[in-house]
């Protein structure tokens, strides 16, 4: 089963070779819902991926949101609402209470929120996306099974929606640390802007798929 909104959903299938089984990768703005055995990552700066399943009804799904909420999310498409925690999360709840999961048997973990620059400390920016994580988590009766937030590190995370399984894994290399950090500059550059109240359009980048897989731990 795939998540059915064409915008939103990731769309970079791949055999994960160091998993043996299928894999999609998640960008910013996106998220995928299944039911079969495979793989779901993604990599994580200041943003926040939240992992949920229901074990019983055998679906789970991930999604990666950029910012917690959206001043006027009416004024966006679906692709760039999803870039949003608000938005996000109601749109990856939904797709699984689509495919049968139930609210109360619900098992989330959440990661990301990392402060891997001076100037998104000063902006916030993963300090407020961990923040809001739990918080809608919480107001939606969630239980959170697993949680890695916050700290200084970018991370990569491989989420088992079929056993619930998450490897994660710190980027300490500079090459990987590199690449992240260049996508958190353009953010933070693109939120500055926006609050001397020019128009911006928040994006995302490529750098998920320049990283490799190695040195990671479960939840």
């Amino acid at each position: 089963m795939i998540a059915s909104d064409g915008e939103s959903v990731a769309k970079h299938h791949y055999f994960d070779r160091e998993f043996g089984i299928s894999a999609v990768k998640l960008l910013p703005g996106e998220y995928y819902v299944t039911s079969k055995d495979m793989v779901l990552t993604t990599v994580l700066g200041s943003c926040v991926s939240a992992c949920v399943r229901d074990k019983t009804a055998g679906i789970g799904g991930m999604n990666h949101f950029m910012l917690p909420e959206d001043a006027d999310p009416a004024s966006r498409d679906t692709s760039a609402a999803m870039r949003y925690g608000a938005y996000a999360m109601e749109m990856l709840l939904n797709e699984l209470f689509r495919g049968g999961a139930r609210r109360e048997r619900l098992e989330a973990k959440v990661f990301g929120g990392g402060a891997v620059l001076a100037n998104m400390t000063l902006l916030n920016v993963g300090e407020r996306n961990a923040d809001f994580v739990l918080r809608y988590l919480e107001m939606e009766q969630v239980r959170v099974a697993a949680q890695d937030l916050r700290g200084s590190l970018p991370r990569r995370i491989n989420y088992f929606p079929e056993t619930g399984r998450v490897t994660v894994r710190k980027l300490k290399q500079q090459d990987d640390a590199l690449l992240v950090q260049h996508d958190e500059q353009a953010l933070a550059q693109a939120l500055l802007k926006k609050k001397s109240g020019n128009k911006v359009e928040i994006f995302d980048t490529g750098f998920h798929q320049a990283l490799a897989n190695k040195g990671a731990w479960s939840v």
